[in-house]
């Protein structure tokens, strides 16, 4: 403890910066400092840790093993510094400050962008800075510190340190196009279009095509456990794609995804079928949407928010409670939250 008490910050940014592009004159030039003195802070800090934290053979600049466990630490020391930094800034009134904010691609294209509008109008001193990504990204740029907050997939998975406040569910459906898109050939769209009913199960996308999200979308793997549990292995048209890729590429006839509902909103080529469970059709005798997933807000535990994110929070659910009660949230979309004033 006594030696990590030495350490100066300035030494963790270098360190940082050095990890980062693998090269001492590059990372002086990005802090704007001369190589010698960002070699010599270097230096000094491997002395004051007793640990070489780079390996320098032949020009390759790697980590050693100490360097890779020091890395995410630095970082998420560096990000709380600046946080609190922030937060005694902020101790005059939400004139100044900063949010850093991550979401899903569906919400960066659906509500979100009217509840940053909400916010910036009452708080316009305040910086936004959004990070898009799928859930576990997300979670992963939390507790890292490189982010405030984030709207997640709930459940969370590996335990992380985070408090988490479900503020929404929505219906996943499956989209497939609808022909609309012009000159698509018709032999395009038979292996993606799908029967025209009010619902499917999973087993109806056994041997279809399918368009997946890259690795990291809880969307991703809520699809292919779906599949698995129905047993069958899901078959992969294409895959690695992010939100806006995904639509496109289902729009073209190259096959179907299991898509949050909200995001087909204003796209005449996608159709977009809810899904049933089998379980759910034996228990409830009826068919209803089986394929839902619940979104968060989470944010560290250890951190305390800061006024600017709790200005935040206290606005997003202002709004969707607003919108509930207005009717006007997207279809398949339901608020978990209630209203405050009631």
């Amino acid at each position: 403890m006594r030696t990590l008490c030495k350490v100066q910050l300035q030494q963790l940014a270098y360190f940082v910066a050095v990890a980062e592009v693998r090269h001492f004159t590059q990372a002086a030039e990005i802090l704007r400092v001369a190589q010698p003195s960002l070699s010599k802070q270097i230096r000094a800090l491997e002395a004051e840790l007793k640990v070489s934290l780079f390996s320098r053979a032949r020009g390759n600049i790697t980590l050693t093993p100490a360097g890779e466990v020091l890395l995410p630490l630095a970082k998420r020391i560096l990000a709380d510094v600046e946080t609190a930094r922030l937060e005694v800034q902020e101790l005059a009134g939400l004139k100044r400050g900063r949010v850093r904010l991550g979401a899903t691609p569906s919400l960066c294209a659906g509500l979100l962008a009217d509840v940053l509008r909400r916010f910036h109008d009452a708080y316009p001193g305040i910086q936004l800075l959004v990070e898009e990504g799928g859930s576990r990204d997300l979670v992963r740029e939390l507790t890292r510190g490189s982010l405030d907050m984030a709207l997640v997939i709930l459940p969370l998975h590996g335990d992380p340190p985070l408090d988490t406040t479900p503020i929404l569910r929505e219906v996943l459906v499956v989209a497939s196009p609808t022909g609309a898109e012009a000159g698509l050939p018709e032999r395009s769209l038979k292996a993606a279009q799908l029967p025209r009913r009010s619902f499917l199960r999973i087993e109806d996308l056994r041997n279809r095509p399918l368009v997946m999200f890259r690795p990291g979308y809880d969307l991703r793997e809520a699809t292919i456990s779906a599949c698995r549990a129905a047993g069958f292995e899901p078959r992969f048209a294409v895959e690695g794609g992010e939100m806006d890729a995904v639509l496109r590429f289902v729009e073209v006839g190259l096959g179907v995804a299991v898509v949050p509902s909200m995001v087909l909103a204003g796209r005449p080529g996608l159709r977009g079928t809810p899904l049933v469970l089998p379980d759910e059709e034996a228990r409830r005798g009826r068919h209803r949407p089986g394929l839902l997933r619940t979104i968060a807000l989470a944010h560290r535990k250890d951190v305390e928010l800061t006024h600017a994110a709790r200005a935040f929070q206290e606005t997003l659910e202002t709004f969707l409670v607003e919108a509930s009660l207005a009717g006007s949230l997207p279809p398949g979309v339901e608020t978990l939250l209630t209203d405050k004033d009631s």
